[in-house]
């Protein structure tokens, strides 16, 4: 039994009717330049398309997310270097297939054709089956791209690992797949530009996020929606929102990114976990997701949140908040949308403080009042001997040298001398850094001691070359 199959010459597609095949099959991209959301591996100049083009390739692995192009990637390398394409699924096929298709490119070797052999899903192969890969791909007979979701250094054996080169493919953006529906919905060959589809761009923004990087989802999304709306009296398929939904049996919650309704949302969310409101807080959060948020975007709010509302209260806020932003980043959506939640309600339940936020405003504020003070002499590190002679660092007070390891000395110019910024509350944790400001404030104002102050000047210098931050 012969398991090859010639790829066609390119541009000819004719594996039967076209309206019999998905729309995601059809509209596969049929050259390199066509390949959306890879360019770090496809872009002019790039390795990969430069060994493609020079049809100089080795034995490679692909890895990365469903629907991001692994499978036709191999197709297009065997097109485009003159080889027989022989796709192999691992879950369908074990060490008697293998044996055949090793025997069969074998023989396609004797006339002088290469075979590619292409499996998708290789992390499905035992131990046994990829060995049964291995003295084919050491000795040239078959060229094999493997395709993988998982990390293959836990799912492919070290020998086969070893005699591939893994390339890393890219989920595709939201604006990389509204492109992809965009072709779809053009391409009259391929696609569906007979079939008069009007769609507003509400929907298609919404395909494209609930596919979820995923090209393929949002290629059968389109094709079920547009199939099942009936034409109009004017053979128009007039695409709705509800008809989205029914086809999806998920409502779509009224939503505009860049409108008002966008605005409207983030501030009641930020005001509820201002409130102290987790109930309300968790809904605002799941109504933007579940409308199509960027995820990241809302992780960035709660961050700012952390610092804006939480502050000093609760140190711990914003290091939770950034813990939330990198597990949605190492899930992805849905699962984690759940850190991001458990952010929201930490958020609201913490004890608040806006002392920091405002403080920091205050600052702003008396830099564009006042002029720009030189550093005062004293705090200016006195690095030649020519510094040291006109006062670079005369009168600097190495606190570690004073019994409670603080001075008197002043730290800000002149014209802000006694200017106080920072008032910590008595929330939280801010209380205690209350207690302890309150503390060494009374401490600095304490009169400085003669013999503590001749010391310290002294010792100016081997304190100065101490000091980590002088």
């Amino acid at each position: 039994m012969n398991l090859f199959r010639a790829i066609e010459p390119e541009g000819s597609e004719n594996e039967g009717p076209q309206s019999s095949r998905p729309l995601a099959d059809r509209m596969r991209p049929r050259t390199l330049d066509e390949v959306l959301g890879q360019d770090d591996l496809l872009a002019p100049g790039k390795p990969l398309r430069t060994q493609i083009e020079r049809d100089d390739m080795v034995s490679m692995l692909f890895w990365g997310p469903p629907g991001c192009g692994k499978t036709t990637l191999a197709r297009l390398i065997a097109k485009k270097t003159r080889s027989e394409f022989v796709p192999f699924s691992a879950v369908m096929s074990g060490i008697k297939e293998i044996k055949q298709v090793m025997s069969d490119a074998e023989g396609a070797r004797h006339y002088g054709r290469r075979t590619v052999v292409f499996v998708d899903e290789i992390h499905r192969f035992n131990k046994s089956q990829q060995d049964a890969l291995l003295p084919a791909v050491e000795s040239g007979t078959i060229l094999l791209i493997g395709a993988t979701t998982e990390n293959p250094s836990f799912e492919v054996i070290a020998p086969l690992l070893s005699r591939m080169k893994v390339y890393i493919l890219h989920a595709l953006s939201a604006e990389q797949i509204i492109d992809l529906l965009h072709r779809a919905l053009t391409d009259k060959q391929s696609g569906l530009g007979n079939e008069q589809v009007e769609i507003p761009d509400d929907v298609l923004d919404r395909i494209a996020q609930l596919a979820n990087g995923d090209g393929r989802a949002a290629y059968n999304t389109l094709e079920a929606v547009v199939l099942g709306t009936a034409p109009d009296a004017a053979g128009r398929r007039v695409v709705s929102r509800e008809r989205l939904e029914d086809v999806l049996q998920h409502k779509l919650l009224p939503y505009d990114k860049a409108g008002e309704e966008h605005f409207n949302l983030i501030s009641a969310l930020h005001k509820s976990v201002r409130n102290s409101d987790p109930d309300a807080a968790l809904y605002w959060l799941a109504r933007m997701l579940e409308s199509g948020e960027d995820a990241l975007y809302l992780a960035r709010r709660l961050v700012r949140m952390a610092s804006e509302d939480i502050g000093l209260a609760d140190p711990a806020a914003l290091q939770i908040t950034l813990a939330a932003m990198n597990a949605f980043d190492f899930l992805g959506a849905p699962e984690g949308h759940l850190a991001l939640a458990e952010a929201a309600v930490y958020l609201s339940l913490a004890p608040k403080s806006n002392a920091v936020y405002t403080a920091y405003n205050s600052v702003r504020e008396d830099l564009q009042r006042t002029i720009a003070e030189p550093v005062p002499l004293h705090l200016r590190n006195a690095v030649t001997g020519l510094m040291e002679h006109i006062g670079y660092g005369k009168g600097y007070q190495y606190a570690h040298n004073a019994e409670e390891k603080i001075t008197n000395m002043t730290c800000l110019p002149d014209s802000l001398r006694d200017r106080v910024y920072y008032h910590p509350t008595d929330q939280g944790v801010e209380a205690r850094i209350r207690q302890r400001l309150e503390e060494i404030r009374r401490i600095k104002s304490k009169p400085s001691e003669p013999q503590a102050e001749q010391k310290s000047a002294q010792a100016s210098k081997h304190d100065r070359k101490k000091d980590p931050n002088s």
